[in-house]
């Protein structure tokens, strides 16, 4: 079904069963198969291939060469009917890869709000990204990451399959991590070390000075007291009491399968 508003270029392929929403545009030679669904307000540019099952929120923008809702490149993939997600006003710059889940995860990719995938980033089989991140040029997301709110990974960077990046923590670019980055941590290298707290992001955020004075107190019980993370996560249970902020990073120690970066 395609809304009366809807501007379809007429060399454009559109499949039955392709649900496109009010004033959606479509541009020349863009592909879309069936099962589709295109919400009011999107932009499809020119040359843009999307597959199904896929539901795309309103007012995003995707440009031209995405590929959007393939099938993923895991090998175990066989053709299940698994699903594509992605909210409203994203941003998604060419030759942006973003592929389907796999019945042996959540059997769903998903891409929040507000997000900027630059030019070439690829988001593989059941990444999770949350809302207002900024996927830099030619980053790869492997399969099974999550990304946090806020999130930045920068350009050439490689995320590592099951692996979280923490919500306002910054990825430098050229890094490759290999495991999870506690939220508010500024990131680079190969592999990715710690370098402090993200300060301007979270400053730029709305973070207080008595909050930020709390991440720190934290950031620093996790990477410069000495003790175990046992310990830690004592002294971290007592401060979230007081700050909730810093119970993200309680629950980065909690529910790590890789580890975090140390």
């Amino acid at each position: 079904m395609i809304h009366e508003t809807a501007q379809i270029h007429p060399s454009a392929v559109i499949e039955d069963g392709v649900k496109i929403g009010a004033n959606v545009k479509v541009g020349p030679f863009t592909y879309i198969a069936t099962d589709v669904e295109i919400g009011e307000g999107t932009e499809v540019m020119s040359h843009v291939v999307i597959k199904g099952p896929t539901v795309i929120g309103k007012d995003n923008r995707i440009f031209p060469f995405a590929v959007i809702g393939e099938e993923c490149q895991d090998k175990k993939y066989q053709g299940e009917a698994t699903r594509l997600v992605i909210g409203d006003r994203n941003v998604i710059r060419e030759s942006v890869q973003i592929h389907r889940g796999t019945t042996q995860d959540k059997g769903v990719t998903v891409v929040g709000h507000d997000n900027l995938l630059c030019v070439n980033a690829h988001i593989a089989h059941d990444v999770v990204v949350g809302n207002h991140t900024h996927i830099g040029n030619n980053s790869i997301l492997g399969g099974h990451v999550t990304v946090g709110d806020y999130a930045g990974v920068m350009a050439l960077s490689a995320i590592h399959p099951f692996c979280t990046v923490g919500a306002y923590s910054y990825i430098g670019g050229c890094s490759a991590v290999v495991q999870d980055v506690p939220p508010y941590v500024l990131a680079q290298g190969n592999h990715a070390k710690p370098f402090g707290l993200n300060i301007v992001g979270l400053q730029r955020n709305g973070f207080e000075k008595p909050e930020l004075h709390a991440i720190r107190r934290a950031y620093k019980e996790i990477y410069r007291s000495g003790k175990t993370l046992a310990e830690v996560k004592l002294v971290l249970a007592e401060m979230a009491k007081d700050w909730p902020s810093v119970a993200r990073f309680s629950e980065v120690l909690e529910n790590s399968e890789r580890g975090i970066i140390r």
